[in-house]
């Protein structure tokens, strides 16, 4: 490996803000050619994430419409949230499924887990597509109902050109989706 590729050393490294939420933590490194830095990140929870974009039909999309206070406005994407411990990414899915938009998935399959900035975040995000859906809800920790969007799937182009579909995640998973789909 050359030392381009070499892993910085990490000399140290400390939590240095907490909230109730997040913890940044302050590293400090040394590169190969001797260089010494100090970076700050979010440390990972080591849970992960999930992210599902349902089939209620082959043609009919269902996607969410909720608050998000990072840009104070509501966003049209997927269903999405952390996993449980204890659970499997696949459970994590379904669960989130039943929480918002009230059903579960008799198929899930995995489209790619992302780094969700893995320059400042170490967390990851695993993409699934939901399809055989039956009506099942389990009760979420949203504020509010979510509102539940259907999209006709074949007007990908307009759900991307959507001012509140601005989401990365949302914009890579449907991408993801078209990509997979479009291989049959």
């Amino acid at each position: 490996m050359s030392d381009k590729n070499r892993l910085p050393q990490v000399l140290s490294s400390h939590v240095c803000a907490q909230s109730r939420l997040f913890a940044i933590e302050q590293v400090k490194l040394r590169f190969s050619n001797g260089v010494e830095r100090d970076y700050e990140r979010m440390k990972a929870s080591n849970r992960g994430a999930v992210m599902v974009v349902p089939f209620l039909t082959p043609d009919i999309l269902l996607l969410i419409r909720e608050y998000s206070c990072g840009t104070h406005s509501y966003e049209l994407g997927f269903p999405k949230g952390l996993i449980d411990p204890g659970e499997t990414p696949e459970q994590a899915a379904n669960r989130e499924l039943k929480e918002e938009i009230g059903y579960g998935a008799k198929q899930l399959v995995p489209l790619k887990s992302l780094a969700m900035a893995p320059t400042y975040f170490g967390s990851t995000m695993h993409i699934f597509i939901a399809t055989d859906l039956y009506q099942q809800r389990l009760e979420g920790d949203e504020p509010e109902e979510l509102e539940v969007v259907e999209w006709d799937y074949h007007q990908s182009d307009e759900l991307m050109a959507q001012a509140d579909f601005s989401d990365a995640r949302s914009v890579a998973a449907l991408l993801m989706t078209k990509l997979q789909r479009d291989k049959y």
